[in-house]
């Protein structure tokens, strides 16, 4: 791998593929006449504003936090240019949807798995063995969820998308040329994926929460709450270690149960997607080696109606 290259990072929407690097984010998205249309904008990072989030176990939080809401704006406007919906989300929207999903997030991942688990006393009464009865049925009820929704033929699709995106920068980072029949070739599991780095939050959780001993409901739903930010620190920092160093043993058999998962969570995709995925990650890469204009103008004939367009702040 080229260590001059950048991080990128990114996520499959509807009919496209967001890719962000640590300055901007651009939205890739095959409308319904077949065109790619590319919005690129700037990231307003608050570790920009204040550095210290940008040290080890906090910058985790942020890292989550600001993914939540870029994905979700980059959904906003996949879901505009294929044609589900008239217009964007607006701001206010856009924090009633995040509202809502830490709501969804916390009843069906927090204060079910632990309620069910006071069940098990009649088997232990041990706060530890308790504590990690709740976390796998927290486990349990995630991978249904993901299982469930798999077998969606939308949610198929954007499987689809997830697969080239993470084959897509497979690619950049082995330093290939971005063509599609180079991109087809790399493997669709890569050990940075965001639904993978959801599974390690959730396996760091078992390990903290058994010795948290087992007060009641409230303070139990409390806790796992308040404890999110400590360990989406420590899950990122796993992450980001298990990324860089994935011939070490220790740091591969972490982030193993990440890149097992993603065989529920990304699909083989087509040519056409892989030429979405490519030209989402051009858009963020530094003019040195994919200008933005060489992508709109090369003339391969290979995606004659590509249009981008360089938005304002995010």
């Amino acid at each position: 791998m080229n260590e001059q290259r950048l991080t990128v990072g990114g996520q499959a929407v509807i009919e496209g593929v967001m890719m962000k690097n640590q300055t901007h984010v651009a939205t890739a998205v095959r409308d319904k006449s077949g065109n790619i249309a590319v919005d690129v904008k700037p990231i307003n990072s608050l570790s920009d504003r204040f550095p210290i989030l940008k040290k080890p176990f906090l910058r985790g939080s942020v890292v989550l936090a600001e993914s939540l809401v870029l994905g979700i704006k980059a959904l906003s406007y996949s879901a505009k240019i294929a044609g589900e919906e008239d217009d964007e989300i607006t701001d206010k929207e856009m924090a009633l949807t995040i509202m809502l999903a830490f709501v969804l997030a916390a009843v069906l991942f927090v204060a079910i798995p632990t309620g069910a688990a006071k069940y098990l006393a009649v088997v232990t009464d041990d706060p530890f063995w308790l504590n990690l009865a709740e976390g796998a049925l927290r486990l349990i009820i995630f991978l249904s969820y993901l299982a469930v929704i798999s077998t969606m033929n939308d949610i198929h699709r954007v499987f689809q998308y997830h697969g080239a995106e993470h084959k897509t920068i497979h690619c950049y980072e082995n330093g290939k040329p971005l063509t599609v029949e180079n991109v087809q070739k790399c493997g669709r599991l890569h050990p940075r994926c965001g639904t993978a780095f959801l599974l390690i939050v959730m396996l760091v959780s078992i390990v903290v929460f058994a010795f948290l001993g087992w007060p009641s409901l409230w303070e139990r739903i409390a806790s796992r709450i308040v404890l999110l930010p400590v360990i989406a620190g420590i899950a990122y920092e796993i992450i980001r270690l298990g990324g860089s160093n994935a011939a070490n043993p220790v740091l591969r058999a972490a982030i193993l149960p990440g890149l097992w998962l993603q065989y529920l969570t990304t699909r083989e995709p087509d040519d056409s997607m892989i030429e979405v995925a490519i030209e989402s990650l051009k858009a963020v890469l530094p003019p040195t080696e994919y200008a933005i204009e060489d992508v709109a103008h090369r003339g391969t004939g290979v995606l004659p109606n590509l249009s981008i367009h360089e938005a304002g702040a995010a």
